[in-house]
């Protein structure tokens, strides 16, 4: 039986999820690798994050939207400014743009002539990640459990629930999930699950929920579940010394 690995809210850390694929020995051969979403925004490395999650899913990983990934197709593509200041501002857009070499004022003429979608396809690699967004699922399901970004809405199936809601619940489906298989997920950091703001474990619910999201950008873990074992392997960045 193929290995399931499941890790998510890499956030632009490539040197942890580089680090975390070498301590679980993944292998595209032998496992089965599942991305629960947010690759980009506020880490240093987005680009360089996004380029490794096209060659694993080329391998055969399956990847997921995560909401921030929305935020940024959304902020890119519809060429309004509220999506836009709220991406760069508030949810860390411009630590994305850096990772690709850009500053916010590189944008400011197309915003001032109100063609930012048609200038965003004109920076080659930008343009490229954005397409590539545009194809992650938004869930997925297996017999035992189900492996999504943000959670399950409670009493709907996964058809009936507004795609948006996959990526965006939090105590709702944290509290009322009672379904009987196990949801997977990222999304809400694990310290907040915990209500320990020093505790970035994964988290595991009584109700068959299980946070993976150990805030690896905020100084906490990344993550990676074996399923079905359960068994978490995990990476953080060093300590610095005074």
């Amino acid at each position: 039986m193929r290995r399931i690995l499941a890790i998510s809210d890499i956030h632009g850390e490539l040197e942890l999820f580089e680090e975390l694929l070498v301590k679980v020995n993944y292998d595209a051969a032998q496992d089965q690798l599942f991305l629960l979403g947010d690759y980009v925004d506020r880490g240093p490395a987005v680009s360089g994050v996004l380029n490794l999650v096209s060659e694993l899913r080329t391998q055969g990983a399956r990847v997921l939207l995560g909401n921030h990934e929305a935020i940024m197709l959304r902020a890119c593509r519809s060429g309004q400014m509220q999506p836009w200041q709220h991406w760069v501002g508030l949810c860390g857009g411009e630590a994305t743009l850096a990772s690709y070499g850009y500053q916010l004022a590189d944008f400011d003429e197309a915003i001032q002539q109100n063609t930012l979608p048609d200038f965003i396809q004109s920076l080659p690699k930008l343009e490229e990640h954005l397409q590539l967004l545009e194809t992650f699922e938004l869930y997925i399901e297996l017999d035992d459990a189900i492996f999504v970004h943000g959670g399950v809405v409670p009493d709907l199936t996964l058809e009936e629930t507004d795609p948006l809601r996959l990526l965006w619940i939090r105590e709702e489906f944290h509290h009322g999930y009672h379904g009987e298989k196990t949801v997977i997920f990222g999304h809400t950091p694990t310290y907040r699950l915990h209500q320990d703001p020093t505790n970035y474990s994964v988290y595991m619910g009584d109700n068959r929920i299980i946070g993976i999201d150990g805030g690896a950008v905020f100084g906490g873990q990344l993550h990676a579940l074996e399923w079905p074992s359960c068994q978490v392997i995990s990476v953080q960045k060093p300590t610095s010394t005074p």
